[in-house]
């Protein structure tokens, strides 16, 4: 009888570990769930929202910057642009490892073929700037890991912009003539 018992306990702890490990390998497969639906949801993703502050904040600060450059700095033609000198900015904080950002063309004719949309989330950016949208985002995954891909438009705000680009004269103030299209991790 004591045979019959102690196997009997033997079977009743296999069964209730192998329970306990289903239970474990559930929770992993929910909890997995859970980070892909999350991951999936950029509105509900904390971690989406703080890249997205963060493209805010970064361009806030190039769009001023290149505000501040042409309105104090370019008086003259020969001047270097504001636009070479955000773009040597944009190239330093690649280089660092900190994000990518590049000015686009909306226009159709760049005055480099760099600034043209190189893939497909520029050129759908770019079409969704001309329409009249201003901030357009997409989480895609590059180098396994995941990046917020934003395109912000850039309208022309001030009368010396034509100055470098003489075609810009005739367009309706705030009119998007382009659009800076970031690539930043999501950390």
């Amino acid at each position: 009888m004591t045979n019959h018992f102690s196997h009997s306990l033997s079977t009743s702890r296999r069964r209730l570990q192998v329970q306990i490990r289903i239970g474990l390998l559930l929770s992993c497969v929910l909890w997995t769930l859970a980070s892909d639906l999350s991951a999936a949801d950029p509105e509900s993703d904390a971690a989406v929202k703080r890249t997205r502050k963060q493209v805010k904040m970064l361009d806030d600060l190039y769009k001023t910057a290149v505000v501040l450059i042409t309105q104090h700095y370019v008086t003259e033609d020969s001047d270097l642009p504001a636009g070479t000198a955000a773009k040597a900015l944009f190239a330093a904080m690649k280089q660092k490892g900190w994000h990518e950002v590049r000015l686009v063309d909306a226009t159709g004719d760049p005055l480099n073929d760099e600034n043209s949309p190189k893939d497909s989330f520029e050129k759908k950016s770019i079409a969704k700037l001309l329409a009249g949208e201003t901030w357009i985002e997409e989480v895609v995954k590059k180098d396994k890991k995941r990046h917020l891909r934003v395109t912000t438009a850039v309208p022309v705000v001030l009368e010396k912009c034509t100055m470098c680009h003489e075609n810009y004269k005739n367009l309706p103030k705030g009119k998007a003539i382009g659009g800076l299209s970031y690539t930043v991790p999501i950390e």
